[in-house]
């Protein structure tokens, strides 16, 4: 009888098992390529997955006034969101201000940010040219490009970040 007690709830349990996992939750389905194709626009560090396009920081200026100005302030100063420009030097103080420019090691990402996240209320209906614009605009402001700066898939990897050198690097180096 022993030997009962036992594989009574043994075979109890199997069978439940058995039947909890033929059950799925049901949610969901299975993304089509063209879904996939569009959630995937990741850009690498050195610049791969960077679209077609090209943006001045003339056209940013102008960019940055329609769509990111309200949240950010006047030239990226914040509030009522994050500063996006300045902060330069603050990194090893006791009040950092982290910035694209300040911390931020490569051009590409604050590219890839803008372009999947921003503006808040409507991620990623910035074209191409209008991110590329905005991203040198930004850019510009703490002086990493100049006024009359264009980028594109070509130049933006060649930007040299501030503080390019304040992380280790386990990415590959941008090709030059």
């Amino acid at each position: 009888m022993s030997m009962f007690k036992f594989f009574l709830p043994v075979a109890a349990t199997c069978m439940l098992a058995s039947v909890c996992v033929a059950q799925g939750p049901n949610l969901g389905r299975p993304l089509t390529p063209d879904e996939i194709r569009k959630a995937d626009i990741t850009v690498s560090t050195d610049g791969r997955g960077l679209p077609p396009g090209s943006g001045s920081v003339s056209a940013g200026a102008a960019v940055y006034t329609k769509y990111c100005q309200a949240c950010h302030g006047a030239q990226g100063a914040g509030k009522p969101q994050d500063q996006l420009t300045g902060g330069l030097g603050t990194l090893a103080s006791n009040k950092p201000v982290k910035t694209a420019a300040s911390y931020w090691p490569t051009a590409t990402t604050v590219f890839d940010y803008v372009r999947r996240a921003m503006p808040i209320a409507s991620p990623q209906s910035l074209s191409n040219d209008e991110v590329y614009a905005v991203t040198a605009y930004l850019l510009s402001i703490d002086g990493i490009v100049p006024a009359d700066a264009v980028l594109d898939a070509k130049s933006l990897p060649g930007v040299k970040m501030p503080n390019r050198d304040g992380f280790v690097r386990w990415w590959p180096k941008p090709a030059r």
